[in-house]
């Protein structure tokens, strides 16, 4: 019926993202695949791998990129597809589309924008576009093509389509341009090996607070996000940086719908008054910031690969756990550094103990959900975390932060070191 057809719109498919991706229509497998449609049917993660470890390097490359998929040929053979030819016809219609809007547009960097990516469409190179969109200056902060690899649980490699559509908050995006000119002093005092920390971060790190109109594709499916994090390529991220994008009137109204009413039931009754949107915004943003900081390279046999490929299916969770720990760590250090006032420490850490209840509906099979769990897990078995005989927590102030900075440590060598039995585990 009518529940079981909005139910489909909103996961984008017949399993429940927030109920370990049962499915709720009759008839469909009962696994969701894995492979997300971008490798070939019949296929094996085993069968795929052994075949990109024996292409030439630039061919295994462009198979574990984020814009091709694997399928096979006429004789049953793999070979590499371009989503400019996968998706052709979707592509081209999107394209005449961003031109036409491209001619719309007053605001120079929004028209450079809108008119790359329409390019970037149809040959399949999105570095230009994606250099045009983290210099973007204008009103609407239009965010559209393939960017987030969650739907690609074998490899994170691939990524998948998505729009957002929002209006600039000039106003809050001012209070947090502070913050950009702190990370290389936050990165400089990681608590990792000085030789995994980066002595000089990609020179732009813009932040937008916006509020958002319009999300469809992989940007709205299963629980909406709250602020994204893009691009993933890490070459653009390693040159410029990233752009961090804060979806405001979402993150509000996750705020009072659901964190509020889970912390009333699950943070100690005195807890409770400490549980604020200050602290909650504050912590997404550094979260985003995160994303940008700690290793993305490991070094094998003399050369660079990227933390992702190494990690493979292990990679999407533990990058959550690790923007959302090292948030919390990075907050401390301004705290420490006099730039969030010393009163933020207490409610920061309560909201974010709440919140953890919240992000952890999305389910063990999201990698927002999942790293939560680690988390968790973690500052319980440190103390950080107390449960009380009514089954309501509360957070160990003098245990805390040394629980958060050994988490920080843990990950971030494990990203480093490239051990990905470890991150397994």
């Amino acid at each position: 019926g009518q529940e079981r057809l909005h139910a489909f719109f909103q996961n984008k498919g017949p399993w429940d993202r927030i109920d370990l991706n049962r499915p709720f229509i009759p008839g469909v497998p009962e696994e969701k695949p894995p492979s997300g449609n971008f490798y070939p049917a019949g296929a094996t993660k085993a069968d795929v791998e052994k075949w990109m470890k024996s292409l030439p390097e630039a061919r295994r490359q462009q198979a574990a990129g984020f814009f091709t998929t694997i399928r096979r040929d006429a004789a049953g053979k793999f070979h590499i597809v371009p989503y400019s030819v996968e998706y052709q016809g979707e592509l081209a219609r999107a394209a005449s589309l961003l031109r036409e809007a491209a001619q719309l547009a007053d605001e120079p960097t929004l028209r450079d924008f809108l008119s790359k990516r329409a390019d970037a469409f149809l040959s399949n190179d999105y570095y230009a576009s994606d250099v045009a969109w983290m210099k973007l200056d204008a009103s609407i902060e239009p965010t559209i093509g393939p960017y987030e690899v969650y739907e690609d649980e074998w490899f994170n490699a691939k990524a998948g389509f998505e729009a957002f559509i929002a209006v600039r908050d000039d106003a809050e995006t001012a209070k947090l341009a502070r913050f950009s000119s702190e990370l290389q002093e936050i990165e400089n005092n990681l608590p990792i090996d000085p030789k995994f920390r980066n002595p000089k971060l990609g020179a732009l790190a813009p932040i937008r607070v916006v509020n958002s109109l319009f999300s469809s594709g992989d940007g709205n499916r299963g629980v909406q996000t709250a602020a994204y994090n893009l691009p993933n390529d890490e070459k653009i991220v390693k040159e410029m940086g990233s752009k961090r994008t804060m979806l405001k009137n979402v993150q509000e109204l996750k705020f009072q719908k659901v964190l509020q009413p889970i912390a009333s039931v699950a943070l100690a009754p005195p807890d409770q008054k400490n549980v604020s949107f200050d602290a909650f915004f504050t912590h997404i943003l550094m979260h985003e910031l995160m994303h940008g900081l700690g290793p993305h390279e490991v070094a094998v046999g003399g050369k660079k690969v990227t933390v992702r490929e190494k990690l493979q299916d292990t990679y999407s969770a533990l990058e959550e756990a690790k923007a959302d720990i090292s948030g919390l760590f990075a907050m401390q250090r301004l705290i420490d550094k006099g730039v969030l006032d010393k009163s933020f420490e207490q409610a920061m850490y309560t909201t974010f103990l709440a919140s953890s209840f919240r992000s952890i509906r999305f389910g063990l099979t999201e990698a927002h959900g999942k790293g939560v769990a680690l988390q968790i897990n973690w500052l319980l078995d440190k103390g950080a975390y107390k449960v009380a005989p009514d089954g309501t927590f509360s957070v160990d102030a003098a245990k805390v932060k040394e629980g958060i900075a050994s988490l920080t440590t843990e990950i971030m060598t494990i990203q480093a070191t490239g051990d990905r039995a470890k991150a397994a585990n």
